[in-house]
């Protein structure tokens, strides 16, 4: 009994450590290959080249965060010669949703405002990334020109998340 318990506790004790870790920012991390919305093989675009403002959505939560995304469009705060954003869609945790639909739906709302779309159909990018469980969640990230993922948010986002973006990306853009 006393050893089930220590083995237990030992594993209790990595899984926290691990998702501590896993969150410390800022971190390095690499570029990935996704899909575009043609189910052909992408890379992040402008990865090395300008900061980045990643929108990682499950498609069965697109609404969450719908208000702030609006508002970033309307008031411009997070556009600059040296910030690029773009989404990508978490396809892997939508399974009710068949992947060449959302893609599809996607790509007609692309035709309208132009936004650049890419698709993770086997969470590639959370898992290089080690963002963590990302289900049913809208992940906000910021990845500097460097490579570092310097902002991070999943779910919906608190008055203090939206200032402490707005602070990030005033260094950013």
């Amino acid at each position: 009994m006393k050893m089930k318990m220590t083995v237990l506790l030992a594993a209790a004790a990595l899984t926290l450590s691990t998702a501590a870790s896993a969150q410390e920012l800022p971190r390095k991390v690499q570029n990935v290959e996704l899909l575009d919305l043609d189910g052909k093989p992408a890379k992040l675009p402008y990865f090395g080249e300008k900061n980045l403002m990643i929108f990682y959505v499950d498609p069965d939560r697109h609404k969450q965060n719908e208000d702030f995304t609006f508002e970033l469009e309307e008031n411009h705060r997070a556009q600059g010669d040296n910030i690029y954003g773009f989404g990508v869609m978490n396809l892997k945790d939508a399974p009710m949703i068949p992947n060449g639909m959302a893609r599809s739906m996607a790509k007609k709302r692309t035709e309208k405002n132009g936004a650049t779309v890419l698709a993770d159909q086997e969470r590639i990018l959370s898992s290089a990334w080690k963002l963590g469980d990302c289900n049913n969640q809208f992940v906000l990230m910021i990845v500097s020109k460097e490579g570092e993922l310097v902002f991070l948010r999943k779910g919906v986002l608190s008055e203090a998340d939206k200032e402490a973006f707005y602070q990030t990306i005033e260094k950013y853009r």
